[in-house]
Order: structure tokens, then C-alpha cells, then sequence
């Protein structure tokens, strides 16, 4: 009967339902050569479509890398990506993104008064995320934005807050939210 049990939870921990180690941000930069493509090595986006990555909150990017794996949420290249890396994988290259610093600076002559009103409590009215399980929405492509605002707005994706926010934003209301954050400068300064 022992001999089971182990044999058991020996699989679940190489299946990725237990992690085995504590998160090692150098195991997980090994992990995120795969994701250099879209989101860059350092996290910083080189396509419009993929979110900026570096300096996210950790707890932030493993809750989203594990709703793409189990498909509580869809993308086409996330879910595929995502399929194939245990939760230790995913725990891993969430710590190296989370060890850079997502570092933002509103565009001269801005004023943080002028930041929508409806975003500031939780992404700050410069883009740095004021809360563990929220994006930072710095630099990011308006299109990028607009589309999760959307996405949001018409229940694609779910979020006990953003879905509520979103449900009463008009369109030119969410390209000004958009544009507000696409225009704020962002650097991302790599982890030691």
C-alpha cells in the first residue's frame, strides 16, 4: 500500500500538481526562451499583441499562465504554450519575470490628475500595478487594451472587478483608457 501511495504522489509531482522546489527565477529564464518570441527575454513585448511581462506582480503572471494551462482562459498560442509546462515550470518563469522592474514615467506635461479615474486604484495612473493580482498596463499597445477592455466588456474574459468596470465603458471611453496607458514610457530594468 505504501509502495502505491508513493508511486502516486511521485507522479503528481513530476505531473506538475505539486511544485517541487521553491520558484527559481534561473530555471524559469531557461523557460522563457520560449517566450522571447512574443515577450521578449527581459519581458518587454515585441509584438503589439503580447502583453509587456517584466516587473508583472509574480503571483499576477502564475495565476494567469495556470488559467491558460487548465483553459479557464484562451489564447491560441498561450493554451499551447502554457500545455506543456508543469506548475514548478510555471511557478519558475513567473518568478524571472517578476525579478526585472517594470519601471514608468508619464509623458511631459501630464499631470497623474488626468489619469482615468476608473483604472488609477489598481494600475496607478502611471501603469505600475498597485495590487498583487493586477497587470501593470504601462507602455502597453492601445490596441492591446482595447482589446482586453472588450474582451472584458462582453464577458470573453471574466474578472469579479474588471468585467464590472468594463461592462459600462463606452468605446471612445476605452480608447482614451488606452491611449492613456499606451502613452506613458516604460522600462523594464533586468534582474541581477
Amino acid at each position: 500500500m505504501r509502495t502505491s501511495v508513493a508511486v502516486i504522489l511521485g507522479g503528481l509531482m513530476l505531473a506538475g500538481a505539486f511544485p517541487a522546489h521553491a520558484d527559481d527565477p534561473a530555471a524559469g529564464r531557461k523557460i522563457a526562451n520560449m517566450c522571447r518570441t512574443c515577450h521578449g527575454i527581459d519581458g518587454y513585448a515585441l509584438i503589439p499583441i503580447a502583453p509587456h511581462i517584466g516587473g508583472e506582480p509574480k503571483d499576477y503572471l502564475e495565476v494567469q499562465l495556470m488559467a491558460f494551462k487548465t483553459g479557464a482562459r484562451e489564447h491560441e498560442m498561450m493554451s499551447v504554450v502554457t500545455a506543456g509546462l508543469s506548475a514548478q515550470q510555471i511557478s519558475d518563469v513567473a518568478a524571472w519575470y517578476a525579478s526585472h522592474t517594470a519601471v514608468a514615467s508619464l509623458p511631459d506635461g501630464v499631470s497623474a490628475d488626468e489619469a482615468p479615474e476608473a483604472c488609477v486604484s489598481c494600475h496607478g495612473a502611471d501603469g505600475i500595478s498597485l495590487l498583487q493580482d493586477a497587470p501593470n498596463l504601462a507602455g502597453e499597445v492601445n490596441i492591446y487594451i482595447d482589446t482586453q477592455l472588450k474582451a472584458f466588456r462582453v464577458g470573453k474574459r471574466k474578472h469579479e472587478i474588471m468585467s464590472e468596470i468594463a461592462a459600462d465603458l463606452t468605446d471612445e471611453e476605452i480608447r482614451e483608457f488606452a491611449d492613456w496607458y499606451a502613452n506613458v514610457q516604460l522600462e523594464i530594468e533586468q534582474a541581477n
